[in-house]
Protein backbone atom coordinates (compact mmCIF):
# COMPACT_ATOMS: atom_id res chain seq x y z
CA UNK A 1 0.00 0.00 0.00
CA UNK A 2 1.31 3.38 -1.15
CA UNK A 3 2.49 5.38 2.10
CA UNK A 4 2.33 9.11 1.22
CA UNK A 5 3.94 11.21 3.99
CA UNK A 6 2.89 15.16 3.38
CA UNK A 7 5.08 17.57 5.25
CA UNK A 8 2.93 19.88 7.36
CA UNK A 9 6.10 21.59 8.90
CA UNK A 10 7.41 22.95 5.00
CA UNK A 11 4.35 23.61 2.92
CA UNK A 12 5.60 22.40 -0.55
CA UNK A 13 5.87 24.61 -3.38
CA UNK A 14 3.58 23.59 -6.40
CA UNK A 15 7.02 23.44 -8.55
CA UNK A 16 9.28 21.57 -5.87
CA UNK A 17 9.79 18.22 -8.16
CA UNK A 18 8.38 15.00 -7.15
CA UNK A 19 10.69 12.36 -5.52
CA UNK A 20 9.54 8.50 -5.18
CA UNK A 21 11.43 6.62 -2.49
CA UNK A 22 11.19 2.74 -2.96
CA UNK A 23 12.60 1.23 0.52
CA UNK A 24 11.82 -1.92 2.31
CA UNK A 25 12.34 -0.69 5.90
CA UNK A 26 10.20 1.47 7.65
CA UNK A 27 12.72 3.26 9.42
CA UNK A 28 14.67 4.06 6.49
CA UNK A 29 11.38 5.24 4.41
CA UNK A 30 10.67 7.58 7.67
CA UNK A 31 14.32 9.11 7.64
CA UNK A 32 14.26 9.14 3.93
CA UNK A 33 11.51 11.09 3.72
CA UNK A 34 12.20 13.54 6.31
CA UNK A 35 15.25 14.52 4.82
CA UNK A 36 14.01 15.01 1.21
CA UNK A 37 11.13 17.13 2.65
CA UNK A 38 13.02 19.24 4.52
CA UNK A 39 13.05 22.83 3.57
CA UNK A 40 10.24 22.15 1.41
CA UNK A 41 13.09 22.24 -1.70
CA UNK A 42 11.08 18.57 -2.94
CA UNK A 43 7.99 17.25 -2.24
CA UNK A 44 7.51 13.05 -1.35
CA UNK A 45 5.26 11.89 -3.74
CA UNK A 46 4.95 8.39 -1.81
CA UNK A 47 7.61 6.29 0.08
CA UNK A 48 7.17 2.50 -0.79
CA UNK A 49 8.73 -0.76 0.55
CA UNK A 50 9.00 -2.50 -2.57
CA UNK A 51 9.64 -2.88 -6.13
CA UNK A 52 5.95 -3.63 -7.14
CA UNK A 53 4.29 -1.25 -5.27
CA UNK A 54 5.97 1.11 -7.07
CA UNK A 55 6.03 0.04 -10.29
CA UNK A 56 1.62 0.02 -9.38
CA UNK A 57 2.32 3.82 -8.29
CA UNK A 58 3.80 4.98 -11.59
CA UNK A 59 1.79 3.68 -13.68
CA UNK A 60 -1.00 6.35 -12.78
CA UNK A 61 1.38 9.40 -11.09
CA UNK A 62 4.65 10.96 -12.84
CA UNK A 63 7.30 11.47 -10.37
CA UNK A 64 10.75 13.55 -11.05
CA UNK A 65 13.05 11.31 -9.05
CA UNK A 66 12.90 8.20 -7.16
CA UNK A 67 15.45 7.52 -4.51
CA UNK A 68 15.95 3.27 -5.33
CA UNK A 69 17.66 0.65 -2.31
CA UNK A 70 19.14 -1.92 -4.00
CA UNK A 71 18.34 -4.69 -1.43
CA UNK A 72 14.83 -5.69 -0.91
CA UNK A 73 12.44 -8.74 -0.41
CA UNK A 74 10.60 -10.38 -3.97
CA UNK A 75 12.39 -8.09 -6.64
CA UNK A 76 16.22 -5.96 -6.06
CA UNK A 77 16.37 -2.86 -6.90
CA UNK A 78 18.77 -3.94 -9.55
CA UNK A 79 16.59 -6.37 -11.18
CA UNK A 80 13.23 -3.79 -11.12
CA UNK A 81 15.72 -0.72 -12.42
CA UNK A 82 14.77 -1.14 -15.80
CA UNK A 83 11.63 -1.81 -15.52
CA UNK A 84 11.74 1.70 -13.18
CA UNK A 85 13.46 3.83 -15.59
CA UNK A 86 10.51 2.62 -18.18
CA UNK A 87 7.73 3.50 -15.91
CA UNK A 88 9.44 6.17 -14.22
CA UNK A 89 9.36 7.97 -18.42
CA UNK A 90 12.63 10.16 -17.66
CA UNK A 91 12.28 10.39 -13.83
CA UNK A 92 16.24 10.14 -12.68
CA UNK A 93 17.00 7.68 -10.21
CA UNK A 94 19.51 8.15 -6.82
CA UNK A 95 20.35 4.65 -5.51
CA UNK A 96 20.65 5.38 -1.69
CA UNK A 97 21.73 1.66 -0.45
CA UNK A 98 23.87 -0.01 1.76
CA UNK A 99 25.13 -2.11 -1.05
CA UNK A 100 26.54 0.95 -2.69
CA UNK A 101 29.75 0.81 -1.34
CA UNK A 102 33.13 1.75 -2.67
CA UNK A 103 34.21 -0.70 -4.95
CA UNK A 104 30.47 -2.38 -5.23
CA UNK A 105 29.81 -4.29 -8.13
CA UNK A 106 26.19 -3.88 -7.91
CA UNK A 107 26.55 -0.64 -7.74
CA UNK A 108 28.62 -0.31 -11.09
CA UNK A 109 26.00 -2.96 -12.88
CA UNK A 110 23.22 0.24 -11.59
CA UNK A 111 25.09 3.23 -13.29
CA UNK A 112 25.35 1.16 -16.21
CA UNK A 113 21.62 0.12 -16.60
CA UNK A 114 20.93 3.87 -16.26
CA UNK A 115 20.62 4.95 -12.79
CA UNK A 116 21.73 8.54 -12.33
CA UNK A 117 23.90 8.38 -9.23
CA UNK A 118 24.80 6.40 -6.10
CA UNK A 119 24.87 7.51 -2.34
CA UNK A 120 25.72 4.57 0.32
CA UNK A 121 22.64 4.54 2.99
CA UNK A 122 23.99 4.65 6.80
CA UNK A 123 23.17 1.88 8.50
CA UNK A 124 19.50 1.93 10.46
CA UNK A 125 19.96 3.90 13.39
CA UNK A 126 22.95 5.68 12.11
CA UNK A 127 20.84 8.88 9.40
CA UNK A 128 22.49 12.34 10.53
CA UNK A 129 21.88 15.33 9.61
CA UNK A 130 25.14 15.65 7.37
CA UNK A 131 23.65 12.54 5.24
CA UNK A 132 20.76 14.87 4.65
CA UNK A 133 22.53 17.40 3.19
CA UNK A 134 24.45 15.05 1.33
CA UNK A 135 21.15 13.37 -0.56
CA UNK A 136 19.12 16.75 -0.85
CA UNK A 137 22.79 18.17 -2.93
CA UNK A 138 22.58 14.71 -5.10
CA UNK A 139 18.78 15.20 -5.79
CA UNK A 140 19.44 19.01 -6.63
CA UNK A 141 21.85 17.88 -9.36
CA UNK A 142 19.81 15.77 -10.79
CA UNK A 143 16.57 17.62 -10.77
CA UNK A 144 18.51 20.45 -11.90
CA UNK A 145 19.77 18.73 -15.18
CA UNK A 146 15.74 19.05 -16.12
CA UNK A 147 15.63 22.23 -16.29
CA UNK A 148 19.11 23.31 -17.68
CA UNK A 149 19.63 26.07 -20.55
CA UNK A 150 18.48 24.15 -24.10
CA UNK A 151 21.01 22.85 -26.03
CA UNK A 152 21.84 24.17 -29.78
CA UNK A 153 20.78 22.07 -32.12
CA UNK A 154 22.03 18.86 -33.03
CA UNK A 155 24.11 18.96 -35.94
CA UNK A 156 24.23 15.84 -38.45
CA UNK A 157 26.80 13.54 -38.69
CA UNK A 158 30.27 14.73 -39.92
CA UNK A 159 30.71 13.37 -43.41
CA UNK A 160 34.31 13.58 -43.46
CA UNK A 161 35.31 12.31 -40.42
CA UNK A 162 38.78 10.58 -40.16
CA UNK A 163 40.69 9.62 -36.93
CA UNK A 164 43.87 7.62 -35.43
CA UNK A 165 42.23 7.59 -31.82
CA UNK A 166 39.29 8.59 -30.18
CA UNK A 167 39.16 10.24 -26.77
CA UNK A 168 36.00 9.75 -24.11
CA UNK A 169 35.71 11.99 -21.03
CA UNK A 170 32.61 11.51 -18.61
CA UNK A 171 30.99 11.62 -15.13
CA UNK A 172 27.83 11.97 -13.58
CA UNK A 173 25.51 9.85 -16.24
CA UNK A 174 28.46 9.20 -17.83
CA UNK A 175 28.58 5.24 -17.33
CA UNK A 176 25.42 4.73 -19.06
CA UNK A 177 26.09 6.67 -21.53
CA UNK A 178 29.31 5.13 -22.37
CA UNK A 179 28.36 1.96 -22.61
CA UNK A 180 25.36 3.27 -25.23
CA UNK A 181 28.36 4.64 -27.67
CA UNK A 182 30.39 1.47 -27.22
CA UNK A 183 27.57 -0.69 -27.97
CA UNK A 184 27.49 0.88 -31.48
CA UNK A 185 30.91 0.54 -32.57
CA UNK A 186 32.02 -2.19 -34.47
CA UNK A 187 35.16 -4.42 -34.08
CA UNK A 188 36.28 -3.16 -37.39
CA UNK A 189 36.86 0.44 -35.34
CA UNK A 190 40.28 -0.46 -34.58
CA UNK A 191 41.59 2.69 -32.96
CA UNK A 192 42.69 2.91 -29.84
CA UNK A 193 40.28 4.42 -26.97
CA UNK A 194 41.26 6.76 -24.51
CA UNK A 195 38.51 6.94 -21.84
CA UNK A 196 38.32 8.93 -18.62
CA UNK A 197 35.18 8.50 -16.34
CA UNK A 198 34.97 10.34 -12.87
CA UNK A 199 35.27 7.19 -10.42
CA UNK A 200 37.03 6.15 -7.26
CA UNK A 201 40.28 4.51 -7.62
CA UNK A 202 38.14 0.70 -5.91
CA UNK A 203 35.51 1.36 -8.88
CA UNK A 204 38.35 0.98 -11.82
CA UNK A 205 38.13 -2.58 -11.41
CA UNK A 206 34.50 -3.27 -12.18
CA UNK A 207 33.91 -0.22 -14.68
CA UNK A 208 37.07 -2.08 -16.76
CA UNK A 209 34.99 -4.83 -17.02
CA UNK A 210 31.54 -3.51 -17.39
CA UNK A 211 33.68 -1.66 -20.25
CA UNK A 212 34.96 -4.77 -22.01
CA UNK A 213 31.77 -6.42 -21.88
CA UNK A 214 30.26 -3.08 -23.88
CA UNK A 215 32.97 -2.71 -26.61
CA UNK A 216 33.81 -6.20 -26.98
CA UNK A 217 37.13 -5.78 -26.65
CA UNK A 218 40.13 -5.54 -24.28
CA UNK A 219 39.79 -2.96 -21.60
CA UNK A 220 42.71 -2.12 -19.36
CA UNK A 221 43.34 0.39 -16.77
CA UNK A 222 45.90 2.86 -17.79
CA UNK A 223 49.62 1.87 -16.52
CA UNK A 224 52.91 4.15 -16.75
CA UNK A 225 54.59 3.52 -19.89
CA UNK A 226 52.46 1.26 -21.61
CA UNK A 227 53.10 1.56 -25.51
CA UNK A 228 49.49 1.87 -27.06
CA UNK A 229 48.01 -0.76 -29.52
CA UNK A 230 45.12 -0.28 -31.61
CA UNK A 231 41.75 -2.29 -30.83
CA UNK A 232 42.65 -1.66 -26.96
CA UNK A 233 40.69 0.41 -24.51
CA UNK A 234 42.92 2.39 -21.70
CA UNK A 235 41.07 3.44 -18.53
CA UNK A 236 42.21 6.21 -16.64
CA UNK A 237 42.52 4.82 -12.59
CA UNK A 238 40.60 6.35 -10.52
CA UNK A 239 43.99 8.33 -8.81
CA UNK A 240 45.61 9.58 -11.98
CA UNK A 241 45.17 11.04 -15.02
CA UNK A 242 45.47 9.14 -18.08
CA UNK A 243 47.96 10.97 -20.83
CA UNK A 244 50.09 9.69 -23.41
CA UNK A 245 53.56 11.01 -25.11
CA UNK A 246 55.20 9.90 -28.50
CA UNK A 247 58.51 7.64 -27.72
CA UNK A 248 62.08 7.63 -29.48
CA UNK A 249 60.62 5.19 -31.56
CA UNK A 250 57.94 6.62 -33.13
CA UNK A 251 55.34 4.66 -30.78
CA UNK A 252 53.42 6.11 -28.27
CA UNK A 253 53.06 5.60 -24.59
CA UNK A 254 50.21 6.03 -22.01
CA UNK A 255 51.37 7.86 -18.90
CA UNK A 256 49.89 8.27 -15.55
CA UNK A 257 50.37 12.13 -14.13
CA UNK A 258 49.04 13.54 -10.69
CA UNK A 259 49.42 16.96 -11.63
CA UNK A 260 46.80 19.55 -9.90
CA UNK A 261 44.04 20.78 -12.58
CA UNK A 262 41.82 23.80 -12.34
CA UNK A 263 38.94 21.85 -11.89
CA UNK A 264 40.13 19.93 -9.15
CA UNK A 265 39.38 16.52 -10.72
CA UNK A 266 41.55 13.09 -10.46
CA UNK A 267 41.55 11.87 -13.35
CA UNK A 268 40.74 14.64 -15.07
CA UNK A 269 39.41 14.85 -18.88
CA UNK A 270 41.33 17.42 -19.66
CA UNK A 271 44.98 16.56 -19.39
CA UNK A 272 43.75 13.26 -21.20
CA UNK A 273 42.31 15.30 -24.28
CA UNK A 274 45.67 17.95 -24.38
CA UNK A 275 48.09 15.39 -24.31
CA UNK A 276 46.23 13.56 -27.16
CA UNK A 277 45.72 16.67 -29.27
CA UNK A 278 49.63 17.31 -28.87
CA UNK A 279 50.15 13.36 -30.18
CA UNK A 280 47.37 12.54 -32.89
CA UNK A 281 46.47 16.29 -33.77
CA UNK A 282 43.78 16.72 -36.27
CA UNK A 283 43.70 12.59 -36.15
CA UNK A 284 42.15 12.93 -33.04
CA UNK A 285 38.07 12.54 -32.12
CA UNK A 286 37.40 13.25 -28.29
CA UNK A 287 33.88 13.10 -27.05
CA UNK A 288 32.27 14.44 -24.09
CA UNK A 289 29.34 12.36 -22.12
CA UNK A 290 27.07 13.33 -19.29
CA UNK A 291 28.76 15.38 -16.46
CA UNK A 292 28.80 17.71 -13.84
CA UNK A 293 31.13 20.58 -14.00
CA UNK A 294 33.48 22.52 -16.60
CA UNK A 295 36.04 19.00 -16.65
CA UNK A 296 36.83 18.78 -20.62
CA UNK A 297 36.17 21.89 -21.39
CA UNK A 298 39.97 23.55 -21.87
CA UNK A 299 40.87 20.20 -23.31
CA UNK A 300 38.51 19.90 -25.59
CA UNK A 301 39.72 23.72 -26.85
CA UNK A 302 43.01 21.95 -26.99
CA UNK A 303 41.41 19.04 -29.76
CA UNK A 304 40.07 22.02 -31.83
CA UNK A 305 43.38 24.17 -32.22
CA UNK A 306 44.94 21.22 -33.37
CA UNK A 307 42.57 20.53 -35.63
CA UNK A 308 40.74 17.61 -33.93
CA UNK A 309 37.03 16.59 -34.03
CA UNK A 310 34.82 17.59 -30.74
CA UNK A 311 31.50 15.52 -30.38
CA UNK A 312 29.45 16.40 -27.26
CA UNK A 313 26.08 14.16 -26.20
CA UNK A 314 22.73 16.15 -26.41
CA UNK A 315 20.82 17.33 -23.28
CA UNK A 316 17.87 15.22 -23.85
CA UNK A 317 19.90 12.22 -23.34
CA UNK A 318 22.17 13.51 -20.10
CA UNK A 319 21.77 12.93 -16.65
CA UNK A 320 23.47 16.23 -16.28
CA UNK A 321 24.29 18.76 -19.02
CA UNK A 322 26.96 20.09 -17.48
CA UNK A 323 30.78 19.27 -19.23
CA UNK A 324 29.00 18.37 -22.73
CA UNK A 325 27.03 21.60 -22.21
CA UNK A 326 30.11 23.76 -21.42
CA UNK A 327 31.64 22.63 -24.62
CA UNK A 328 28.83 22.78 -26.71
CA UNK A 329 27.99 26.54 -25.66
CA UNK A 330 31.80 27.88 -26.65
CA UNK A 331 31.08 26.53 -30.20
CA UNK A 332 33.97 23.86 -30.03
CA UNK A 333 31.80 20.48 -30.88
CA UNK A 334 31.08 19.70 -34.47
CA UNK A 335 28.09 17.75 -33.27
CA UNK A 336 25.68 17.46 -30.41
CA UNK A 337 24.02 14.28 -30.83
CA UNK A 338 22.58 11.05 -28.29
CA UNK A 339 25.39 8.39 -27.28
CA UNK A 340 24.02 5.98 -29.65
CA UNK A 341 24.33 8.34 -32.41
CA UNK A 342 27.93 9.19 -31.78
CA UNK A 343 28.72 4.86 -31.71
CA UNK A 344 26.64 4.80 -34.72
CA UNK A 345 28.67 8.23 -36.81
CA UNK A 346 32.02 6.24 -35.66
CA UNK A 347 30.68 2.98 -37.11
CA UNK A 348 29.95 5.15 -40.72
CA UNK A 349 33.38 5.89 -41.07
CA UNK A 350 34.77 2.09 -41.39
CA UNK A 351 33.02 2.27 -44.98
CA UNK A 352 34.97 5.76 -45.60
CA UNK A 353 38.11 3.79 -44.89
CA UNK A 354 38.53 6.43 -41.60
Amino acid sequence: MAQFLPQPESPLKASAPRVLIVDDSAVARAALSRFVAAGGRFAVAAALPDAQAALAFLADCRVDLIVLDLEMPHTSGIDALPALLKAGRGARVLIVSSAAAEGAAVTMRALALGAADTLVKPGTGAFASRFGVVLQERLALLAASETAPASPGIVPAIPDLTFDAIAIGASTGGIHALASLLETIPAEVDQPIFITQHLPPSFSPFFAEQVGVSARRAALIGTDRRRVSRGEVMIAPGDAHLVVGALSNGRIATRLSRMATATGNLPSVDPMFASLAQVYGARLLAVVLSGMGRDGLEGARAVHDAGGTVVVQDQASSVVWGMPGVVAREGIARAVLPPAAIGAMIAATVRHGA
